[in-house]
């Protein structure tokens, strides 16, 4: 894929909420975000985690027993990768010439309840460049998802630049952060739940510092995507008047864009749907470099040494033979002079 190295143009970071559990008229509602954030310019689109169809608020305020008919639902409403909904997200992404990085359920293609917190990233060409799994679910989402693994822990080769995402809570693993840094990333995209019960946890400081820091931390883009809470969602989950007024009392959503200073590039946006826009001139990051290149000059690789696992984790290996064996049978003198802990095998 050719394109500019250092590459100028406008980014929007999407706040919406989805059509929940409902991954059919929520990809509807993505694919016409994508057409709007492409009408005002962006090309370059980032959408919240999960946005396809829905986060497990159920497991903050219910008993895993209470929850589990809720998981159920969840996994039902995930989606298959690649699926219709997947190739109604690429041929949007090719209509408007925008690369879309989204935040999905993914179904596992193997167990009947195996659930992935996952985030795909599509080409303007409608290419499917990839997938992040998020590495380790927070807290009370272990309930949910299941981990993924290294492999993508990578960066992606786009007309945007080298794109690297991570999930939610995930921006607080400081290796996981350096590891994109390291492979070149030029654009992060943070990309969030809107999280409604804020006198356990305020998320929105928190999102603001994780950008910030790995913005001025890297010299790089950062592009914050949170979801919205629909009054659908708090109807839902909101069964008490406690619940309730925490859910609808204060902000529980942010999105923004921060350039390689710390600073936002774009208008800050908190709790209502909307998309926000800013200019991403990756030029900007070199100067910066000059005071602190934690990838080089600023940092000491003779001390400091991180390895990183991109291996592929599947429940099973197979591995055919490479030639005919010819089966075995063990003789009744083998078998009388086995002992009583071993076990002999017909290697058909």
């Amino acid at each position: 894929m050719s394109h500019n190295r250092y590459p100028k143009y406008t980014a929007a970071a999407v706040q919406a909420a989805p059509v929940f559990l409902d991954p059919t008229a929520t990809t509807a509602k993505a694919c016409d975000l994508i057409r709007e954030a492409a009408r005002n310019g962006a090309t370059l689109i980032a959408f919240p985690e999960v946005f396809i169809a829905g986060y497990a608020y159920w497991n903050w305020i219910m008993s895993p027993l209470e929850g589990s008919a809720w998981f159920k639902r969840l996994f039902l409403s995930a989606i298959d990768i690649p699926g219709p909904e997947i190739q109604a997200l690429q041929h949007a992404a090719r209509e408007v010439n925008a690369t879309v990085v989204i935040g999905v359920n993914e179904r596992s293609p193997v167990s009947m309840g195996g659930i992935f917190n996952t985030t795909v990233i599509i080409g303007p060409d409608g290419t499917l460049l990839g997938r992040h799994r998020k590495t380790v679910p927070t807290f009370a989402e272990k309930l949910t998802w299941t981990g993924g693994d290294g492999s993508s822990i990578r960066t992606y080769d786009t007309p945007a630049g080298k794109l690297g995402t991570l999930a939610c809570g995930e921006n607080t693993n400081t290796l996981a952060r350096f590891a994109l840094l390291a492979q070149g990333e030029q654009v992060h995209i943070a990309n969030y739940i809107a999280y409604p019960f804020r006198k356990s946890y305020d998320i929105i400081e928190p999102i603001k510092i994780r950008a910030s820091a790995h913005s001025l931390e890297g010299k790089l883009f950062t592009i914050v995507s949170s979801s919205a809470m629909s009054q659908e969602i708090r109807d839902t989950f909101g069964t008490t008047k406690e619940r309730m007024e925490d859910m609808s009392g204060t902000p529980n959503a942010f999105s923004g864009i921060y350039g390689p200073n710390g600073l936002l590039v774009s208008e800050p946006l908190l709790d209502d749907e909307g998309i926000v826009y800013g200019e991403i001139d990756i030029e900007r990051c070199i100067e910066p470099k000059q005071f602190h290149d934690i990838l080089g000059h600023y940092n000491r690789f003779d001390i400091f040494e991180l390895r990183v696992h991109q291996r592929k984790l599947d429940p099973v290996r197979i591995e055919h033979a490479s030639r005919s064996i010819e089966p075995y049978a063990a003789s009744s003198d083998e078998i009388s002079s086995a002992g009583s802990d071993t076990i002999v095998i017909d290697r058909a």
